[in-house]
């Protein structure tokens, strides 16, 4: 229902039992999350069978929050409806007065065999810093006992610190011959005992790690190959750890699954391998299975982690969690993968540098990626596809404030009046100028230059050409490591300038008015004195970027937030799956 119907039934006093419960409930919880369709269709069933009379009420009456009370009114049978992440009971207050009942909001502790019946619809993300000690994991499990009757299927990264911790106990190990995994250890054991359980599950795994450090101390190798080996046990300690917990102290049973056991096959790429196509068909076999022998359990399962084909463990790259998450969605065909993370979901800027930043409440699939690649750290862009090809809603929403609403990521939507969704800044930039009389009039030129940085494994970030010159930009990493190949093989048949020091300032956006963007950007960079580099508005139709010298480029995205995004305005929130 909408809430121009809320608000039209208030007005009236007048409900039937189905109707109060759905309107004290929605106004209990002052979130936009409607009733499941089945509690809802519950409701009216019963009272369809018993009375079809509605019953007067006083809008004083409606609510008594500080007791738990919301309403009392006339009806003849006891239901219970579920909101968010709290029930509502309606209860009898008298035996002998069966029409006279109240409507209590009360914990969701429906018993687990009521929940874990159907498909999954979700899948939940958690990255390490929502996992990092004791007291986050007891967080996240309240969030999860909220979400189970969704069925969900949980995606963990490694706690805190640990991948860091890892890869400093493999150099260790490697250039001095120690073996120390304390601080791994000690995270936790120590994390086990606040949670007040056994650690029987993860010392397996400790004693192996010890063991491969042992043999890396020996035989003084550490290939990327070994590298995902050892950092895999990070994802590994971190589900034990929870699903333990879930089992023992939360009273929900779970079970931890390393995701190459789900399913989750890869490319040999060590350090950044690729999903394999296998991977999907695998996952909803095994989970299939799963639900059809019985085993309802909360599935718990490893981000960032597979296998090869050859049976040798993988990670994903940066951003692997996510892409985990993604893909176990589109494999099951969730209604919404949520990734939580510990900000408000996409901001309209990084609220370091803007402190007037504003959540987003919605982007497009393009837009993410558009931001993810150009320094947007909440999602990595591959993360994406694979809910973007199968039409997935993502949400974007923060393990710290479970109730803002985070960002939606869908295939389309309104833009509104703004012109921009948000900007991005991506600094250390070197911008490479390439001139050459060749172009004018010939095929092929544009293919000689690319295939220069593609033998050299060199990819480029924005280009703009003219009749005769291309500027293109390079992190400066790959400028650092290549550019001293590059420039001479382009100066066979061109001459060539390199500019470092320069930042990608990155608009997302409404870019069908791209005139009234570049209007008032102008506007702005002239008033404060900045000069472009250059400028690129190509094949995406969401965003228009350009370079400006990285000591002003702060002031940019400061100047050009306060013109585009000049106070706070609630947007409406976008219509969910899932609150």
């Amino acid at each position: 229902r909408s809430r121009r119907n809320f608000r039209s039934r208030v007005a009236t006093y007048q409900a039937s039992m189905a109707e109060l419960l759905f309107l004290a409930c929605a106004s209990f919880t002052a979130q936009n999350s409607l009733a499941t369709a089945s509690s809802l269709k519950s409701l009216r069933r019963s009272q369809q069978s018993t009375s079809s009379q509605p019953t007067a009420i006083s809008p004083k009456r409606l609510f008594t929050r500080s007791t738990g009370l919301i309403s009392k009114f006339n009806a003849s049978s006891a239901e219970k409806a579920f909101f968010g992440n709290k029930s509502f009971a309606v209860v009898p207050q008298t035996a002998s007065q069966s029409s006279s009942f109240s409507i209590t909001c009360e914990s969701d502790n429906r018993p687990i065999s009521e929940e874990r019946t159907g498909k999954n619809e979700i899948v939940m993300k958690f990255g390490g810093s929502s996992v990092m000690n004791a007291e986050r994991i007891r967080e996240v499990a309240e969030l999860m006992k909220a979400h189970l009757r969704y069925q969900p299927v949980l995606v963990l990264s490694a706690m805190g610190k640990t991948t860091n911790n890892l890869l400093a106990a493999g150099d260790k190990a490697l250039a001095e011959g120690i073996v120390d995994i304390a601080a791994v250890r000690e995270l936790h054991f120590k994390t086990c005992a606040e949670l007040g359980i056994s650690t029987e599950d993860i010392e397996p795994l400790l004693d192996e790690l010890q063991k491969l450090l042992t043999g890396i101390s020996l035989i003084k190798e550490l290939s990327p190959k070994t590298r995902d080996y050892l950092v895999s046990f990070g994802e590994r300690m971190s589900v034990r750890v929870f699903a333990r917990y879930m089992n023992d102290k939360v009273g929900v049973p779970a079970v931890f699954i390393d995701a190459f056991d789900l399913g989750m096959r890869t490319t040999d790429d060590y350090m950044n391998a690729e999903v394999d196509p296998k991977t999907y068909p695998l996952i909803k076999k095994n989970m299939e299975e799963r639900r059809a022998s019985g085993d309802l359990r909360l599935p718990v399962v490893t981000g960032f982690i597979g296998k090869d084909q050859g049976g040798n463990i993988t990670t994903l790259g940066r951003g692997g969690s996510d892409l985990t998450a993604s893909v176990i969605g589109a494999a099951l065909g969730v209604k919404e993968i949520q990734v939580w993370k510990d900000v408000d979901g996409i901001m309209t800027t990084d609220p370091r540098i803007v402190k007037a930043a504003q959540p987003v409440p919605s982007v497009s699939f393009e837009e993410a990626a558009e931001l993810a690649y150009f320094g947007a750290n909440i999602l990595h862009p591959l993360a994406i596809i694979p809910a973007m090809r199968s039409d997935l809603p993502v949400r974007v929403k923060n393990s710290y404030d479970a109730h803002h609403p985070g960002t939606l990521i869908v295939r389309e939507r309104h833009f509104g009046d703004r012109l921009l969704t948000a900007m991005t800044m991506k600094r250390n930039v070197t911008v490479v100028d390439i001139f050459s009389t060749r172009m004018l009039g010939q095929s092929g030129f544009l293919a000689e230059v690319f295939d220069v940085f593609r033998n050299n494994g060199v990819s480029v970030d924005v280009v703009a050409t003219s009749e005769v010159s291309i500027s293109l930009t390079l992190d400066q990493r790959q400028a650092a490591k290549h550019l001293d190949a590059i420039v001479p093989e382009l100066e066979k048949w061109s001459t060539v300038e390199v500019h470092s020091g320069k930042s990608i300032i990155s608009l997302v956006g409404n870019v069908t008015r791209s005139s009234e963007i570049l209007r008032k950007v102008f506007e702005t960079l002239s008033e404060n004195d900045i000069r472009v580099e250059m400028m690129s508005q190509g094949a995406s139709k969401v965003n228009i970027s350009f370079c400006v010298d990285d000591d002003l480029a702060v002031t940019c995205v400061n100047e050009l937030h306060s013109k585009f995004f000049p106070s706070v305005v609630p947007a409406a929130k976008p219509e969910a799956v899932f609150v």
